[in-house]
């Protein structure tokens, strides 16, 4: 059973494990505004908003997909679908400014995108500020219209402000928590030591964060899960903490159920290249949900944020029925979708890096979507540049192994040497000594290898500076068309 606030509204629920929030709203609630496009979290026609309390009592509310969040993580959550906005015959400023602005015809993926807009319209009103381009893109980035054009909708958006507010009260309630204990197929730990218990309990029984990957085996390949264990509520997992690791270096502990989101304010501070990446990753409502630990876990060839933490150098803290432990990442990943967790572990926390003086790190990502797609190639590449050659040299890559994986032989090429063409040249050869990618629906073998090549190409430009490029050098752009040509 699971206990929410439904636009307003208490809801007691019974649903099974493998239940999205999509499914109970249309077939068990009879809340059918919310609809149902792609089934993957790609088109955002099933947009809902999820309110949880902030430390200091208020409630925050955030974009989702319905149809890829486990029901039962409404638990104690404040859910409002397009059904809620209106207040009797006055329409929400979302609603009122896309009728104005005429941003809906056949109207299917209109209910997403009015709650798209809502959320952006509560964040609006909790901390005002500039409706900025960019602010603009990453509220609606999620949201597919196949017949209005983009035009009408972006109106609304900026239009809202000019439609009376009449914000109802219920917006500021949360439902109060069941006892956890009750929810035998839905496990819902609080602390690291219940999950650890639980996981000992049911090893059978996947984790569960944000199930952007999970629950595309429930929509796409009807897989049911019997069991599920959530983490998103243990308080260990959720928690960044500063800190100094015994060998000197400075940076955080990332627990594994921080989402992207969270994430994003300490990298757009720290690690502006990493933080521009999570925008290539997903939506905001990808971003709302899917958390760091869990596409390291997920030990996909092709996750956005390994190798990026690959070439950071970054270690995991690792909970088990053994105990505590730390692994550098480099020793995590074995072969595709294996991992050197052992039988109950969890992750715990990430170590992310602080960013130091003379350090620099380059994120480059192709795909055939420029944004909210699956990579084909995503290289990471870090080095420092001291007295004109380079050091400690960490190239990663996604999409050219079994795993995602540092390119040691080009990293042994570059080590040591000025950042010259023949060392590059170097590099790029012995990339067919670090890789020997296949070929599938993403993208060749030989498209990958070139783009690779190509990524280090670009690196030595960008090392090269467009005020010292040479004569025959090809310019960054030519060089990443060249890679999308192949």
């Amino acid at each position: 059973m699971i206990d929410f606030l439904l636009n307003g509204q208490p809801r007691h629920c019974a649903v099974s494990p493998d239940t999205s929030v999509l499914e109970l709203l249309r077939e068990s609630l009879g809340q059918t505004g919310t609809k149902e496009g792609c089934a993957s979290g790609d088109c955002g026609a099933c947009t809902v908003a999820i309110g949880e309390a902030n430390p200091d009592g208020s409630i925050h509310y955030h974009s989702a997909n319905a149809c890829i969040t486990p029901a039962h993580q409404l638990q104690g959550r404040a859910l409002v679908t397009v059904e809620g906005l209106a207040q009797g015959d006055a329409l929400h400023p979302a609603q009122a400014a896309m009728v104005e602005c005429h941003g809906s015809q056949c109207g299917f993926c209109t209910p997403g995108i009015v709650m798209s807009l809502f959320t952006l319209h509560e964040e609006q009103q909790r901390a005002p500020a500039p409706l900025t381009q960019q602010r603009l893109e990453a509220a609606l980035g999620g949201n597919l219209c196949r017949c209005t054009g983009y035009r009408p909708i972006r109106d609304a958006a900026l239009s809202m402000d000019d439609h009376p507010a009449q914000r109802p009260q219920w917006l500021d309630a949360t439902a109060p928590e069941e006892q956890a204990a009750t929810r035998t197929s839905f496990i819902q730990p609080t602390t690291l030591a219940e999950l650890v218990e639980e996981r000992s309990l049911h090893s059978e029984a996947p984790i569960v964060a944000g199930a952007t990957d999970l629950w595309l085996e429930v929509t796409q390949r009807l897989t049911r899960f019997p069991r599920l264990v959530d983490v998103t509520r243990v308080s260990e997992l959720n928690a960044i903490e500063e800190t100094t690791l015994d060998d000197g270096r400075a940076g955080w502990w990332i627990g594994g159920a921080v989402t992207y989101a969270r994430l994003e304010p300490l990298l757009d501070e720290h690690h502006e290249a990493f933080a521009h990446l999570l925008h290539r990753l997903g939506s905001a409502q990808i971003r709302n949900r899917g958390t760091l630990g869990g596409n390291i876990a997920n030990a996909s060839p092709i996750g956005d944020t390994p190798p990026v933490l690959l070439a950071l150098g970054s270690r995991l803290w690792l909970a088990g029925p053994e105990g505590e432990r730390e692994l550098p990442l480099d020793d995590f990943f074995l072969d595709y979708k294996q991992t050197a967790l052992r039988e109950g572990e969890v992750i715990r926390a990430i170590f992310l890096p602080r960013a130091e003086t003379g350090r620099h790190l380059k994120v480059w990502k192709l795909s055939k979507r420029r944004e909210d797609d699956i990579s084909a190639v995503l290289g990471a590449f870090v080095w420092r540049l001291e007295d004109g050659v380079l050091r400690d040299v960490r190239l990663a890559f996604g999409g050219m192994a079994a795993t995602p994986k540092r390119a040691a032989a080009a990293e042994a090429a570059l080590e040591g040497k000025a950042p010259s063409p023949a060392a590059f040249q170097a590099a790029r050869l012995a990339l067919a000594e670090d890789f020997q990618p296949m070929s599938d629906v993403r993208g060749s073998a030989h498209y990958r290898q070139l783009s690779a090549a190509n990524l280090l190409e670009r690196l030595r430009l960008v090392l090269l500076g467009e005020n010292q490029a040479q004569p025959g050098d090809h310019t960054d752009r030519e060089v990443m068309l060249h890679a999308y040509a192949h």
